[in-house]
């Protein structure tokens, strides 16, 4: 047999249907109504049934027992039971095995079958157990589904000193209960299907009604996708799609926020990296147009050349802040930890930085109050921490200084950068470690500031779940504070 490719097409849509649909929360809550709605029928169904064969066999044992006491105590009074014989008896007997068309057994105090209306066992020892149960006082039916035939013991007592003279026992076919049983069972059954039917209607309808919710929510998604909705969604049928709605709500407020922060940053990238590029063009176009009117004098030459080279090293300062930031921007996963003695990497710092510090007549000095060993990034940590302590040389004073102190206690250590700077007015402080701000960008663009060093740091600290606080008064200086687990925790 060949299978053409439409109708492998074909076979394939259908199973994925089938397993949408299966996936679905409609599929499933069809079935748990259906199945609270098809369990309680099945109960009931087998409740009615049981109950009207109980309620029958009950009421024939009842029938039973009474027709039998009153032969039982004729039987006493005849001296039936110490072999005086009575055609009336055995007329009453003969009758009674008729109308139920069962068998009926007479046994004496010596537990001897003095009269079986099958004629079978007269004569015969019985010491069964549902006669010496009846001996006893015990007068239980007992009948069996299976055996198909309903039992009673009714004992045989003496009128006047009420001892036991013998039991009676009558054993009647149930063949009319179960067919009656069965034909009530028919009845129910059709009552089943048209309830079925109605509970498969409703559970349909239901789970239809329950779903309808989650639907007004994709519908909702469905219309903002692309764009972001100015207005909230709101789907206040449930407290689960109300709860999903708000946090639908507040996952979208923060992609605007997101995605507005990327629009601001691809904005400062561009204005960044443009305005070197700009003042490098117009340098060169006033050296070619200062070439075209004739010879370019050296110091005009030399002068012009310095200004491109700076601003060649602006943009490569830019960009270089810029990777940085990419990479910090990335999981976890790429930190690389290890355990780093921070006393010398704080002094590698101070060491590389010594030189602008002493162009700039900043005194760098280093406190440490005991040696540290923490899991952290080297690398991340050098960038981090070297921003802080080149900041501070950069917006100090002429003649300031910069004091850098380590401490630690059980859980984390920290490192404090002070200066003797400028400082940060109070209304920049919670903006400085936004990327491309700057507090004063005239003065920041004099000394090569990028508006990422902060950015940076605040990343890198970050990373290692740490935190990083600033503390500043314009015009007397300023002190960061950095806080960092000495165990690592991914």
């Amino acid at each position: 047999m060949c299978i053409q490719s439409g109708e492998w097409v074909t076979i394939s849509n259908i199973k994925k249907v089938l397993r949408r649909y299966a996936k679905s929360l409609r599929m499933r809550l069809l079935l748990i109504l259906l199945l609270v709605g098809l369990i309680p029928l099945n109960l009931l169904k087998q409740g009615i049934l049981e109950n009207y064969e109980k309620q029958t066999i009950s009421q024939r044992a009842a029938q039973i027992r009474s027709q039998c006491q009153m032969i039982a105590d004729q039987l006493c009074e005849s001296g039936y039971m110490h072999g005086g014989g009575s055609e009336l008896i055995e007329t009453e007997l003969s009758q009674l095995g008729s109308l139920y068309r069962g068998r009926v057994v007479i046994v004496n105090s010596n537990f001897r079958i003095i009269k079986d209306t099958y004629s079978i066992d007269e004569g015969k020892m019985i010491i069964a157990e549902e006669v010496l149960r009846c001996f006893e006082g015990d007068e239980e039916d007992s009948y069996s589904s299976n055996s198909e035939f309903l039992e009673v013991t009714v004992p045989v007592r003496d009128g006047v000193t009420l001892e036991m003279e013998g039991v009676m026992i009558i054993s009647v076919p149930t063949n009319d209960i179960r067919t009656g049983r069965a034909e009530l069972g028919s009845t129910v059954f059709v009552l089943q299907v048209v309830l079925t039917l109605i509970v498969l209607a409703a559970a349909f309808y239901a789970a239809r009604l329950l779903v309808k919710p989650f639907g007004k929510v994709t519908a909702s998604l469905e219309e903002m996708r692309g764009t972001f909705m100015e207005e909230d969604i709101s789907i206040p049928d449930y407290t689960e799609t109300e709860l999903l709605s708000e946090a639908y709500n507040r996952m979208l407020k923060r992609m605007k926020v997101q995605e507005d922060s990327r629009q601001e940053f691809v904005s400062n990238v561009s204005h960044e990296l443009k305005t070197p590029l700009t003042s490098m063009k117009v340098l060169a176009d006033s050296l070619v147009a200062q070439a075209e009117q004739g010879e370019v004098p050296n110091e005009l030459y030399r002068e012009f050349m310095t200004d491109i080279a700076e601003e060649i090293d602006r943009e490569n300062k830019i960009i270089t802040d810029l990777l940085s930031l990419v990479k910090m921007d990335k999981k976890s996963s790429d930190i690389n930890i290890k355990e780093t003695n921070i006393n010398d990497l704080i002094e590698l710092i101070l060491k590389r930085l010594r030189p602008i510090a002493a162009k700039s007549n900043v005194e760098l000095v280093l406190e440490s109050f005991k040696p540290i060993i923490a899991q952290v990034d080297e690398t991340k940590l050098t960038l981090a921490l070297s921003n802080l302590v080149e900041n501070g040389i950069k917006y100090n004073r002429e003649n300031g200084w910069v004091h850098v102190s380590l401490n630690v206690d059980n859980n984390f250590f920290y490192v404090k950068v002070e200066d003797s700077g400028i400082g940060i007015p109070q209304e920049d402080q919670e903006h400085i470690f936004e990327r491309f701000y700057r507090v004063d960008k005239s003065h920041s663009r004099e000394i090569g500031g990028t508006g990422l060093g902060l950015a940076i740091t605040r990343s890198a600290v970050l990373m290692h779940h740490g935190a990083v606080r600033v503390y500043s008064k314009e015009g007397e200086g300023t002190t960061f504070t950095v806080r960092i687990p000495l165990k690592y925790v991914p």
